[in-house]
């Protein structure tokens, strides 16, 4: 099937004048195509070449669209079917892969379609819609102070190059995202006044995000400063690559799993760095929303799974509520009350 736009009619007749610039813009370069109608029945690549060209794609989007690839290519976008996706979805089920996995693979082929249909003013169908799997509550895997600090020990002292303690600390004390902080530019980094400020295209949410950088977090960059004066000082990355200066460094899961062995820190993933951080905020008294805005979660709900860290916060309200009923049953604060009647 032809997907091209559809061709021009023949025109009979004088030619329409030109149309005048508007607010001193051109209009010389407008072609009759541009308002032919669009594909109603486009094909799965047409769908998503359409939402490349859009630059909403992310990263994340990329990787969903490698396995989406696999089993809709070449199919139409009318074919689909809430049976179709099923079959995607149990193939997904069936290598092993999570549900939250499969929902983001789903809602981004979804948010796909729905581009196309706003960008052409269409309403085709969306069979993914209501297809989302249930998700078990997001693991909180952190791990003590004692044991962040063996671990980091170890992989000072395991490590040749001094990139996976200091992307350790570092993620500890920010609870940035590893990506966040792999491909971290030195021109987002502000020593001087302890702060790392992430823009829109450094962000998993694609929102500007400020980061104040305690201590232990100036130390892993200064750490990571000195090894960059020595072997690259002209890098733009805080973790540059070892074997290409001028790319930051790609991966430390290899080097991460070996540690996680040696220093006997067991089910503990990159991403529950993170989560420790969070953890540690928490029991630190650190109000929710506060860890929220400097995490960067999308939502509260994502950090009210910390909550439970925090049982003293819940005590020390109650207690709150408690000496203020005394205080009105003693009648002092009644008797202030009375009088501004």
């Amino acid at each position: 099937m032809d997907h091209t736009l559809a061709p021009a009619q023949n025109i009979s007749g004088p030619l329409a004048p030109a149309r005048p610039p508007v607010d001193g813009v051109s209009d010389s370069g407008h072609n009759i195509h541009d308002d032919a109608g669009a594909d109603e029945n486009p094909t799965y690549e047409a769908v998503m070449e359409a939402y490349q060209a859009s630059g909403k794609d992310t990263e994340r989007f990329r990787y969903s669209q490698l396995k989406l690839d696999c089993f809709f290519k070449g199919r139409t976008l009318r074919s689909l079917r809430r049976a179709t996706v099923q079959r995607y979805i149990t193939l997904r089920q069936t290598a092993g892969v999570s549900p939250a996995t499969i929902n983001r693979e789903l809602d981004d082929l979804s948010a796909a379609i729905n581009w196309y249909n706003f960008l052409h003013e269409l309403n085709l169908p969306n069979a993914l819609v209501g297809m989302s799997l249930p998700v078990p509550e997001g693991r909180t895997r952190w791990i003590t102070r004692g044991e962040a600090q063996r671990m980091i020990s170890v992989a000072q002292a395991m490590a040749v190059r001094p990139h996976l303690p200091s992307f350790i600390q570092l993620a500890l004390h920010t609870g940035c995202r590893r990506n966040e902080l792999l491909k971290l530019r030195l021109q987002r980094v502000r020593t001087e006044e302890g702060l790392i400020t992430l823009e829109s295209e450094d962000t998993k949410t694609k929102k500007h995000r400020v980061i104040p950088l305690n201590a232990p977090a100036l130390e892993a960059l200064d750490t990571m400063a000195t090894w960059r004066a020595e072997h690259c000082p002209t890098s733009p990355w805080v973790f540059p690559s070892p074997r290409d200066h001028a790319k930051p460094l790609s991966t430390i899961q290899k080097g991460f799993r070996s540690l996680c062995t040696k220093a006997n820190i067991d089910d503990f993933r990159i991403h529950d760095l993170r989560h420790t951080c969070a953890s540690w905020l928490v029991m630190a008294g650190v109000p929710l929303l506060v860890v929220r805005d400097l995490l960067g979660h999308s939502s509260i709900e994502m950090t009210e799974r910390y909550a439970h860290l925090a049982p003293n916060q819940v005590h020390d309200a109650m207690r709150r509520l408690e000496d203020a009923w005394f205080q009105l049953k003693d009648g002092s604060t009644v008797g202030r009350g009375l009088s501004r009647s």
